[in-house]
């Protein structure tokens, strides 16, 4: 089976300064997809550039088996897009802002009304339909805008930052609502600096910083490969570090100092917190926690994914 997306030695350049840097990737069909990195990473401009709202400087970039620079039309028409921010018309109601963007479409005037009501029930919208946009909360705005994006049936949801603003309920919502969407056979593609969000959804992952992706893979696999299942957080722990590391050198597979942090990556965790018991009263705080991507991000860059 062809990939839906895939990216050849892509560049994109702003002002002659580059922020996507050469890079590689493909989405299968019927999968989500991560692009997962901090803000100023170049996710954004990697979504744009496969929507066609901005061009390609260098490399190749196919979408749904066409060429971004070619046939940008057609490609539009597969696609279904949320923007980092939502730009929803507030002088129109909730229905109104759905049947205004379907009459977009060669879509009969019926099955535009008939898909508004089906996705406004579907992200639990239907009661305000006839509400002005700007009477709704961030996370109602937000589901609006993923409806709007599904009128047209899309073969690819590309979502930038879909939940950047919301709060716990309303994301965990949307959540829902987008895995249901990939159970029904729509590929996602997402950008994301939240963690607990590209766990939650995606099936596969690039992690990017700067323009560059730095892994690729699941996951669960990542972390593993990276870190293994556990992180031993050490408050004040790096100006002691080369003692820490000797003494638990048969039970540390890995670390990484952070300011006055030491993160230590355990092979057995109990024996290791046993043997640094004599140091314990020179730690701010020591904490043992389940391993997740952003210690994978913190190893491979050095800083954390909200820096």
């Amino acid at each position: 089976m062809e990939p839906v997306v895939t990216a050849k030695n892509l560049v994109k350049k702003y002002n002659g300064k580059a922020v996507v840097k050469g890079i590689n990737f493909s989405v299968k069909e019927r999968e989500c997809f991560g692009i997962l990195g901090p803000n100023g990473a170049g996710k954004s401009s990697i979504a744009k550039m496969i929507y066609c709202f901005s061009p390609v400087t260098q490399g190749d970039l196919y979408v749904l088996g066409m060429d971004v620079r070619e046939k940008q039309r057609s490609i539009k028409e597969g696609l279904g897009v949320v923007p980092q921010e939502n730009n929803l018309d507030t002088e129109l109601t909730v229905i109104e802002n759905l049947l205004v963007y379907g009459s977009f479409f060669k879509i009969p005037a019926r099955t535009v009304r008939e898909k508004s009501e089906e996705m406004l029930e579907f992200f639990e919208l239907l009661e305000y339909k006839n509400e002005k946009v700007d009477k709704l909360s961030g996370g109602m705005k937000r589901r609006l805008t993923i409806a709007r994006a599904l009128i047209n049936s899309p073969q690819i949801m590309i979502l930038d930052e879909p939940t950047t603003g919301l709060d716990p309920q309303a994301r965990h919502l949307v959540w829902q609502r987008l895995r249901r969407l990939k159970e029904q056979g729509v590929t996602l593609l997402l950008t994301t600096h939240y963690m607990d969000e590209a766990e939650h959804l995606c099936d596969r992952l690039v992690v990017i910083d700067e323009g560059v992706i730095l892994e690729e893979g699941r996951p669960q696999e990542l972390v593993h490969k990276h870190i293994g299942n556990d992180v031993l957080e050490i408050g004040r722990g790096a100006e002691i570090a080369g003692e820490i590391l000797k003494v638990g050198q048969h039970e540390i597979k890995g670390y990484k100092i952070i300011g006055d942090m030491l993160f230590v990556y355990p092979a057995d965790s109990q024996t290791l917190i046993d043997k640094l018991r004599p140091f314990s009263d020179g730690f701010s705080h020591q904490m043992l926690r389940h391993a997740n991507l952003e210690d994978v991000f913190l190893k491979l860059t050095g800083k954390g994914l909200a820096e």
